[in-house]
């Protein structure tokens, strides 16, 4: 759940630096940035706590390798 949340704002970075600027502090910034990518907190953190170099197209393409790896471990493929 914590590293699709990466994945999905990695592919929304734009969005979600808007949200993080647009906030007041950083509560207000795990809140809105959950909203927008319609998740709760502990992933919201997960993502605002995401280093900026992570941004990469290849640090993107490994952590989306990693949900997928994840994923298929998981008894119903979520």
């Amino acid at each position: 759940m914590v590293v699709d949340a990466l994945v999905q704002a990695m592919d929304r970075r734009d969005e979600v630096f808007q949200m993080i600027e647009d906030s007041e502090d950083g509560d207000e910034a795990i809140r809105r940035v959950g909203q927008l990518l319609g998740v709760g907190e502990l992933c919201s953190r997960a993502v605002l706590d995401l280093q900026a170099r992570r941004f990469t197209r290849d640090q993107r393409q490994a952590i989306a390798s990693h949900a997928e790896e994840l994923r298929s471990k998981l008894p119903d493929g979520r």
